[in-house]
Formats: C-alpha cells, structure tokens, sequence
C-alpha cells in the first residue's frame, strides 16, 4: 500500500511539472501600463526573504564607474531583457532597449545597530543575486521600464516584506552618521513619477525618458567578476554591436586618475543629463557632458544667463583657481533647496565631491578678465 501511494505520488508529481506547475520561481513578469501592479513581488523580478533580498536569476546586476550622488544611498542596479532580445549599442548615448526591458534601482543604507543611524559607506557582496539584508534598511526600488511608447518611471516603497507602489512618492526621516563623526537629519525623498520624469528626460526638445547610466562610459568597468562588464553582456546575448574599444570614464574617487578626468566623470553623471545641448538646462548654455569641449561652455569665466540667487552673488561658474568665487561649487556646497545643484535626487551636500571640484578648480590655469 505504502509503495501504491509512493508510485502514485510520483506520477502525480511528474504530471503536475509536465503541466508547468511545479515549484519553481516564476520568470519575471513584464505588465502595461494599463495593468502596473500594487506590489513589487508581482512583477517576480526580486522577493524579500527572512536574510536576503532575493532577485531573479534572469536579472542581470551591474555597476557604474561613477554612480549619480543620491544622499549617499548604496544602490543595486539589475536589467532584465525579454528572452532572446538584446539592446543595440551606442558609443554615446544610452543603448537602445527593446520592448518590455526592466531596469530596477535599489536603495539602501547599511544602519548602525547600535543608534538605528545609516552609515555612508557599505562593502558589496561579491557574487550572486541576492544582497543580505542583515544591518541594512532597505527604502526603495525604482523601474524603468521600457513600452511600446517609450519608458515609464515606477517608484515602489519597501513595507516589511514587500514593496508598493508610490505614484506620489514618499518621505522617510533618517539620521545619517558620517564617517567624519558628524551626524545630521536627511529628509529621504522618494520622488513622485513626475520627478523621476524630469530627470530622465534627458532630450529637452522630444521629452522622452531615457537611461541615465546605461551608457558605454559608465558601464564599461569590471564588476564582481574578472570579466569586463560590457563583454559579459555581450556574451549573455543582451548587447549587440559592441566595438572593440568602447569608452570609458574613470571613477570620480579613483585617486590614481587625473583631478580633470575624475571631476569630469562626477559631473557628466551627475549633471550632464540635464546640462547638455538638449538636455532641461540647455537654456543655461552650461554644459557639463562628457560630450563639452569648450572650455567656455564648461563654466570657465562663464556667466550665468539667468541664475538668480543661485549664482550665489558670485560672477562666473568656474572662477580659475578661486572656488570660493565660482558657482559651480557655491550649489554644490549648500543645501538650500533654492539654490542646491542638483534640485532634484538630493538633501545632503557630497562633501567629498565638493571637495574633489574645489580642487580640480584650483588646478585650473588662466584668469576670468572683466569687461
């Protein structure tokens, strides 16, 4: 009888699996616009369990050489293509998806145990697709995800085991603990789906969302592996086209590379995607991409065309040798949200960046002549 039941539990078993429901994850789930669920486990694309937050084998992590500054969150980055696509490559602006392309965005800060503060600083895990949980406070995950008519922002908040979905945003009061020993308050902004707008709308003229980081300077690195990242997604079949020597910018704290190359990484990521020749802030004539050669255009003896307050009082964006006179690092130093640069994506001042632009600036040769 035992045998009779094991036999039959088997063949049970075996049908049950042949019928596609046996007990495996499901693939991720790619929804319309018309359909966008409340929970972000619906889309099966990461799940939070007991120690980990667990995402899809079929997910794609990666990394960028100088990521955008967001109050000092750590971020965990994954794309996710429908089954036999690729995107097609671009030496400058972001690589072309197809349809039903996810990209996710993870924040997170690790929290000291002892005060609940988040800290600044987090070693990543080095394989694998999961981030262990234990110490960190996981916030939010943003999706791009790409439809027939372009790409659309959804911003999901973390609520215990789950995520869901904030059309409006969100607000969540942190103490952040510095590694200088300074602590201070961050009011945490998730942004509403305007705002992600706003800044993914990269092209002033068409308005169209775009990827800000999936770009071959940005991910051309190597990343939790000995394989350079580019090559590893062409290998995977989801970059097509890629040339034999893309280009690459430096990190923004890689003290071995030059003050111009590493100030001029942190900008393009930072603010490049809205002060370019199309971007938001083209009617500024301040053009901060990677793409700006002029001199001029990048700031130097620059006025601003219509700064306001914002120009602190001070003349030109980029004062050679003077910071202290020059606008660029007067909004980046402050956090007023009246005259901070960025407006949008950040509360804190980046002081080590502040610091690397003040240097670049004092490195820089010439005089700003008055006429």
């Amino acid at each position: 009888m035992i045998r009779r039941l094991c036999l039959l539990s088997a063949l049970l078993s075996a049908s049950l699996a042949l019928l596609g429901c046996d007990q495996s994850e499901p693939g991720v789930q790619y929804f319309d616009p018309a359909a966008y669920p409340e929970q972000l486990s619906q889309w099966h694309l990461v799940k939070m369990t007991e120690d980990a937050l667990v995402f899809s084998e079929e997910a794609v992590i990666y990394d960028l050489n100088t990521p955008l500054f967001s109050d000092y969150a750590q971020k965990l980055r994954t794309v996710w293509l429908p089954n036999g696509q690729s995107a097609e490559y671009a030496d400058y602006e972001a690589f072309d998806f197809p349809v039903g392309t996810i990209i996710s965005k993870t924040f997170f800060y690790p929290e000291a145990a002892e005060t609940g503060f988040v800290k600044t600083s987090y070693e990543w895990p080095k394989s694998g697709n999961s981030l262990p949980v234990l110490g960190l406070n996981i916030l939010e995950t943003r999706l791009l995800v790409k439809q027939a008519d372009g790409w659309d922002a959804l911003p999901y908040v973390w609520r215990g085991d789950d995520a869901y979905l904030k059309i409006a945003g969100d607000y969540i009061p942190l103490k952040v603990d510095h590694e200088t020993g300074v602590d201070e308050d961050l009011a945490y902004i998730v942004p509403t789906r305007n705002e992600c707008a706003a800044c993914h709308a990269t092209n002033h003229s068409t308005g169209e969302l775009l990827p800000i980081g999936l770009k071959a300077r940005h991910l051309n690195r190597e990343f939790r592996s000995a394989s350079n990242q580019l090559l590893h997604w062409q290998q995977l079949g989801i970059l097509r086209g890629l040339p034999q020597d893309p280009p690459a910018l430096t990190r923004w704290n890689d003290t071995t590379a030059t003050l111009e190359d590493r100030a001029r990484a942190y900008l393009d990521i930072n603010c490049g995607h809205c002060h370019n020749s199309n971007g938001s802030a083209d009617t500024s004539g301040l053009f901060l991409d990677t793409a700006t050669t002029s001199m001029r255009e990048l700031g130097t003896c620059k006025p601003p065309i219509a700064a306001g307050g914002g120009s602190g009082g001070h003349q030109y964006s980029i004062v050679p040798g003077r910071p202290d006179e020059s606008i660029l690092v007067f909004r980046m130093a402050t956090s007023d949200p009246a005259t901070r640069m960025p407006e949008l994506g950040r509360s804190l001042v980046h002081l080590a960046a502040t610091n690397l632009l003040t240097d670049w600036i004092v490195s820089l040769p010439g005089e700003c002549i008055e006429g």
